[in-house]
């Protein structure tokens, strides 16, 4: 008996990492220390010392059980742009710049081309942030996972001066509301999704002219990530007084943790499109308008809270990094929480 009888296949694991290591260095940095491999990832600080007061920040996520359609649809390549979406979105909405980041595949079976193309995707979000992908485990776990199926995590780590956090504390009575469009569902809110739609491949294959693709594709619509748009904003000169990665919990949740006490956020649902799948999921699974608004981003991914004059020349810059603004709401006195109407 060896390691490999019991279901543990090393040498499945040597050629993954083979395999990924095209992806992985793609998303290099100057300030990484270290290759591939290693018992850790090491990065340098060096070029961070003129900051008055350098902060690290952190954000550790996985997908969620969106992983259950690609499974169904065999499709591994965008799933860990979803990963890392997840965690630098929530590093860049307290004004951090994402430095790197290490993912965490766990799986019943090393198949090494699925767990390369599951990186390749891992890589192209760290691309998309600007983070370098410095390390991860590939762990082997038979009888834990079906063959066929897998798990992913990650976690990143990013930097600010103090001076520059998005606390949301100076936010003021008649500053704007900027929301940033979403490309659908992204990673949050699948289990409903799953209860919703059957989940088999005539129904993810069919088409939808109101979607424009098929159910599947845009289910699958990879988490958008934000952090250029936000850091073109600040290289505008303009001051992100609070910031809400809108996540699992919807408007309802996420907005109110970006407000100080005695401040209130209205949204005008009808400022901008919802995208045609959250339609299509209240009306299929009877869902209550109000929670489909605390479960899903219903087309906002990102809200941001500015001075009222500063308005425009943020939004002008969300469109100059290839993103949609849209002007959604407000700031007012009250209670602390969030009108939609």
């Amino acid at each position: 008996m060896d390691y490999k009888h019991s279901g543990v296949d090393i040498e499945a694991g040597y050629k993954s990492v083979e395999l990924m290591k095209k992806h992985v260095q793609q998303t290099m940095r100057p300030e990484v220390l270290t290759g591939l491999g290693g018992f850790s990832g090491a990065f340098s600080m060096e070029k961070f010392k003129n900051m008055e007061k350098p902060t690290l920040v952190s954000g550790t996520d996985g997908v969620g059980t969106k992983l259950k359609l690609a499974f169904l649809l065999d499709k591994h390549d965008t799933i860990g742009i979803d990963c890392v979406a997840m965690c630098v979105n929530d590093i860049a909405c307290a004004g951090g710049e994402p430095l790197f980041f290490l993912d965490y595949i766990a799986c019943g079976k090393n198949f090494p081309e699925k767990i390369a193309t599951i990186v390749s995707g891992v890589a192209e979000g760290c691309k998309q942030s600007g983070a370098a992908l410095i390390g991860g485990e590939t762990a082997e776990m038979p009888g834990f996972y079906p063959e066929d199926e897998y798990d992913l995590a990650g976690f990143a780590v990013g930097v600010v001066d103090e001076k520059d956090i998005i606390a949301g504390k100076d936010v003021a009575a008649g500053d704007l509301l900027i929301g940033m469009a979403s490309s659908g569902v992204h990673s949050n809110g699948f289990s409903l999704v799953r209860k919703i739609f059957p989940m088999d491949r005539q129904t993810l294959d069919t088409y939808h002219e109101a979607l424009g693709k098929t159910l599947g594709e845009a289910l699958l619509a990879p988490t958008k990530i934000y952090v250029k748009a936000l850091r073109s904003v600040k290289e505008a000169g303009v001051c992100i007084k609070a910031c809400s990665h809108i996540t699992g919990g919807g408007f309802y949740e996420n907005v109110p943790r970006m407000l100080p006490e005695g401040k209130h956020a209205v949204i005008e649902k009808g400022s901008y499109e919802v995208p045609a799948i959250f339609g299509m999921l209240a009306r299929e699974g009877q869902v209550e308008e109000k929670m489909m608004y605390n479960t899903y981003n219903m087309g906002i991914g990102m809200v941001l809270a500015v001075d009222a004059q500063d308005a425009s020349q943020a939004m002008e810059a969300i469109r100059a990094a290839g993103e949609i603004p849209y002007l959604i709401g407000r700031i007012e006195d009250g209670e602390k929480g969030v009108t939609l109407c």
